[in-house]
């Protein structure tokens, strides 16, 4: 079990040139070190306000850290509660005997989203 996050900045500060998905690679990748990528089961990521970022900001975040393409991800939109749902999502994976090791997290950029 690893827990990894980026530093918190300012609306227009010294992260405001990163998008969620770079942040949330980041973290990914941070969390994943020393463990083989191919282990990971699945990734859950919430990120609410995604306009323009694509499609699955969750599955292009797991590529941007080197997740394997196989990896399934989900992104998951319950607004203030998304991290922490990407997380009930994963324990209940685990308990379920679904999956053994499963990225879960959230990730947001509001310098970079629409305002």
């Amino acid at each position: 079990m690893a827990a990894r996050r980026t530093p918190i900045g300012r609306f227009q500060g010294a992260l405001s040139s990163l998008t969620a998905v770079d942040l949330g690679a980041t973290a990914i990748r941070a969390a994943c070190a020393g463990l083989d990528a191919a282990a990971v089961d699945e990734v859950f990521m919430g990120h609410v306000l995604r306009a323009g970022c694509g499609q699955n900001t969750a599955r292009q975040a797991a590529m941007v850290a080197g997740l394997p393409e196989a990896v399934p991800a989900t992104a998951i939109d319950k607004v203030c509660g998304s991290g922490l749902a990407s997380v009930h999502a994963a324990v209940q994976a685990i308990r379920s005997g679904d999956a053994t090791t499963i990225v879960a997290g959230g990730m947001e950029s509001m310098s970079q989203s629409a305002y």
